[in-house]
């Protein structure tokens, strides 16, 4: 089987971009932002030359702020080269010049907001079938956060209420950008306690592997399948393979579902997970100063 030369660094949003340098905090329990952040996590995994990165903001709302705060962040990291790839609209994907610049680039990053927009705008577009060409035969790192990282799998979460998550049709799912086959990823994920929504959804597609990402925290996928987890916090893995009793196909809509014997993993920075073996590879464990105290 051929796997992907690329990489895909998924995040579950709210990630280090570097602000508390310029407010001159220093927290105690944060990983250091030049070292171990995420987005430095990113830059390493640019190859070809000096970093040319592309931000994608096209599910946020508010899109030109969030690509000069991405810009700021990735010039503390020596990037100089940061582009914003403004495009709202599904026919601008086909514009000759987004083309070009993603041909040019060695990084795009997709910006947090609405997964549904990013599904909807690049779906079945010349934009999506080279940005997947690139991923799947060149060194070519894609760095999504919250709905980035949301849109990453081929099954893709568009909305549920965490409240309401345990009953029956509270979670829609879609088809998403589809870099990562038989995965459901899910972001904020302890903050906004979605645990029940990733449950429900791979209830309903045992064969597809939960993937739940807390703040600041994310997975580098390497060769389609290797997981390896990165940031401050959890990343949780939902596998719904030995499900023996499960009601959601006859229970009604708004009704509560069951599901037995769902397997949990807990993963912190270093831990890999193979999505094909469905186990654990090793940890490699991230050395801090207050490991020596």
């Amino acid at each position: 089987m051929a796997y992907p030369k690329g990489h895909l660094i998924a995040i579950g949003g709210a990630e280090d971009k570097g602000t508390d340098l310029e407010k001159g905090i220093v927290q105690r329990n944060r990983l250091n932002f030049f070292e171990l952040g995420i987005l430095k996590n990113i830059v390493s995994l640019i190859k070809g030359g000096e970093p040319h990165v592309e931000v994608i903001t096209t599910a946020s709302s508010i899109p030109d702020e969030v690509a000069e705060n991405y810009k700021d962040a990735f010039r503390k990291l020596g990037c100089n080269n940061v582009g914003h790839m403004r495009i709202r609209k599904r026919e601008e994907a086909a514009l000759p010049e987004y083309l070009e610049r993603l041909a040019a680039c060695n990084c795009v990053m997709f910006s947090g907001g609405n997964q549904l927009r990013l599904s909807s705008i690049f779906g079945g577009t010349k934009f999506l079938e080279l940005l997947k060409k690139r991923y799947l035969n060149e060194d070519f790192p894609i760095g999504g956060t919250s709905a980035g990282a949301m849109a990453m799998s081929n099954t893709m979460i568009y909305e549920g209420s965490a409240a309401l998550a345990h009953l029956k049709g509270e979670v829609k799912i879609t088809t998403g950008l589809g870099f990562i086959q038989d995965a459901i990823i899910d972001t904020h994920f302890d903050k906004r306690g979605r645990f029940n929504r990733l449950a429900q959804a791979v209830a309903a597609q045992p064969g597809a592997i939960g993937i739940g990402l807390g703040e600041d925290t994310g997975v580098i996928v390497s060769e389609g399948h290797s997981l390896q987890a990165i940031g401050s916090g959890s990343v949780i893995i939902i596998d719904g393979r030995n499900i023996e009793f499960n009601n959601i196909a006859d229970i009604k809509f708004g009704a509560p579902i069951s599901v037995e014997n769902i397997i949990v993993h807990i993963m912190s920075q270093g831990d890999v997970y193979n999505l094909e073996t469905r186990q654990y590879e090793g940890s490699e464990v991230i050395m801090t100063d207050e490991n020596n105290e």
